[in-house]
């Protein structure tokens, strides 16, 4: 009886240390994330407005700069990319839009894990519909035409550099709804073969104009591929290996995408592929991207790279997609570039 109520003790006490240690973990989280929503002198111009995605020559993305609308979905004009930044009251941790669609990955903190979903956006950035995720938010995108968007999510792991990290990429039609929750149900031809493994994922998808075809990263066995994938018959087919996070040009001609440099480092180089030719070129941005790059226009990229001495923060710079040039600073204090 003794013992019993030994084992007992142990128990509640266990269960009580527990509870304390997350409730301390969410609180210091609180506590981090109420400093940083206090404006900091020196910052950018942010003020609440009206944001819609049909709006002309506007620039989206998340607004990383200190104070009240940290992580909301912002905008600024495409010609002065580094003006007042009109700030909505929608807060994501990824976004995109295309062709008055939007889709918004949110991550809120809980006392055992992170709250995770995925909100479809109408024009007004009204929710449509909403989606549980089934881990942290990595990539999102939305088809040239706003039919389809596609988001992945960390399912273990935290990063694409981890030992070991697992992921999951659903698309989901949104003429009709139907979602396709992983891409892992497609049937795969690797290098030229039909192809099964246990260890399949894929990242990073990007879509063509035709509502079809897409591109995708997929990898299996330590190797990463670029995948050219069909909706519609639900088939991916590997194009070259060593690409992630592909982008595809507006014409869609070309594929904007990370490089791993150095094996089983999180060090990537950012490189422009020509489909047609799978030809490589190296772009002037030689700091690690770790992100998945949008197109501006058919000559320009931009992309999210770390704030100097700023943990968690991010800048985007914007570069020629030719090789030639040198990057540039395009927005301080923002990530997830959606252009209008």
């Amino acid at each position: 009886m003794t013992s019993l109520r030994r084992r007992l003790l142990i128990l509640v006490t266990a269960v009580l240390l527990l509870a304390g240690l997350g409730t301390g973990m969410v609180l210091h989280a609180a506590s981090r994330a109420d400093r940083a929503n206090q404006p900091q002198s020196g910052g950018p111009a942010v003020s609440a407005g009206k944001l819609t995605l049909d709006q002309k020559n506007r620039l989206t993305f998340v607004n990383g700069a200190a104070g009240p609308h940290r992580t909301a979905v912002a905008s600024v004009p495409s010609t002065d990319p580094r003006s007042g930044r009109i700030a909505s009251a929608l807060k994501c941790a990824r976004f995109y839009a295309a062709a008055g669609t939007g889709i918004c990955l949110q991550s809120r903190p809980g006392v055992l894990k992170n709250s995770n979903r995925a909100l479809l956006l109408d024009a007004s950035l009204r929710t449509l519909r909403t989606f549980p995720l089934a881990g942290t938010p990595s990539r999102a995108r939305v088809s040239p035409s706003g039919r389809f968007v596609a988001w992945t999510v960390f399912v273990s792991g935290e990063s694409y550099s981890s030992a070991f990290f697992s992921t999951r990429t659903s698309i989901l039609d949104t003429r009709t709804m139907r979602l396709t929750p992983s891409l892992e149900t497609f049937a795969v031809t690797l290098d030229g073969k039909p192809y099964r493994a246990s260890d399949i994922n894929f990242w990073g998808v990007t879509f063509a104009s035709d509502d079809d075809t897409f591109y995708a990263t997929l990898n299996t066995a330590d190797h990463t591929y670029l995948i050219r994938g069909s909706l519609s018959r639900r088939t991916v087919t590997t194009l070259t290996q060593n690409v992630e996070c592909p982008s595809l040009s507006p014409d869609g001609t070309r594929v904007a995408f990370k490089k791993r440099v150095l094996s089983r480092t999180d060090l990537w180089h950012e490189y422009v592929l020509d489909l047609s030719t799978l030809h490589e070129t190296a772009l002037a941005e030689r700091h690690s991207v770790d992100d998945q790059a949008a197109w501006l226009d058919n000559n320009t990229l931009a992309y999210a790279l770390p704030t100097d001495g700023k943990v968690g923060s991010s800048d985007l710079w914007t570069v020629p997609a030719d090789g030639t040039g040198t990057p540039r600073l395009l927005i301080a204090g923002a990530s997830s570039p959606a252009p209008l």
